[in-house]
């Protein structure tokens, strides 16, 4: 095993001579950042208002049924499917929700956040079924739209996917997209909730859709209202589930309120803005 040591070896002056990523002398003031968060943030800052204008979420999941009441106008909408190659392509959707599971989250969201743009990658077919391959090109798909908020109320035990789920959630992370991933219902190992990168969600009892709790002992970082749950369904109706499926939607839907009254605010932001917001959090300190 070969092992590269990033010290200086000797004393260098010259630009040229500086490590990849190193700042010149007194170059800190070119790259000034104003602090987007006032001292103290709370709920009528975050949250105050904001109806998720102007943000775009994108439902990755099973499709999403257009002109559903609990849902409206989807902006856009593509599936992913395999050509007989093998290789995944964006197509038009044609077919909308094969089983409901994307309409319920997309009329979470926008149940808590009215004024956001509703986005579609189908992955799932009919059966809750999908392949690993359709998975990661549809997340590579979303991750390139440049959406906002990615609804991922899905998981895959595949462990040889987590390398590349890891790696198209970092890039999502570092091109300012939030990726808002459910842990899954049983107690296993899956992805990619269990990065760092994204935000992630299990589920509560209470009532309040607005009320969420941060979770002192990761991995899952917040608990939403997830279960016994009105959700949108086929055909225009509603049936009452639970999950964390239904809790992940809740998060990205009060990301988006954030993001729509503070635009530009980065993944770490708006993470460190829900933790700071979460009901089981007081400014105090006490809890």
């Amino acid at each position: 095993m070969s092992l590269a040591l990033h010290g200086a070896s000797e004393n260098r002056a010259a630009d040229d001579d500086l490590p990849a990523w190193s700042l010149p002398r007194d170059a800190g003031g070119a790259i000034a950042i104003r602090n987007p968060l006032p001292a103290r943030v709370d709920r009528e800052w975050a949250l105050a208002g904001a109806t998720g204008k102007g943000v775009r979420v994108c439902i990755l999941d099973s499709g999403v049924e257009a002109g559903h009441p609990l849902v409206g106008e989807v902006a856009s909408a593509v599936a992913i499917a395999l050509d007989e190659d093998g290789q995944a392509r964006a197509e038009p959707e044609t077919e909308g929700d094969s089983c409901g599971h994307g309409t319920a989250c997309a009329g979470v969201v926008r149940g808590l956040a009215p004024d956001s743009e509703i986005h579609s990658v189908r992955v799932l077919g009919s059966g809750f079924k999908g392949s690993g391959d359709v998975l990661v090109a549809g997340l590579r798909y979303a991750v390139e739209q440049g959406f906002d908020v990615i609804n991922m109320s899905l998981s895959t035990t595949k462990r040889q996917l987590g390398d590349v789920l890891h790696e198209l959630a970092d890039t999502a992370y570092f091109r300012r997209t939030l990726i808002v991933a459910s842990a899954h219902n049983m107690p296993v190992e899956s992805f990619p909730w269990r990065f760092s990168s994204v935000v992630s969600v299990g589920s509560h009892e209470e009532v309040d859709p607005l009320v969420f709790y941060a979770n002192p002992d990761p991995p899952v970082e917040f608990f939403a209202r997830g279960v016994d749950v009105d959700v949108a369904w086929l055909g225009g109706a509603t049936i009452r589930a639970t999950g964390n499926s239904f809790a992940t939607p809740a998060i990205s839907a009060i990301a988006a309120l954030v993001l729509s009254k503070h635009p530009g605010l980065t993944p770490f932001q708006v993470k460190t803005v829900l933790s700071l917001i979460a009901n089981n959090v007081a400014a105090d300190g006490r809890g």
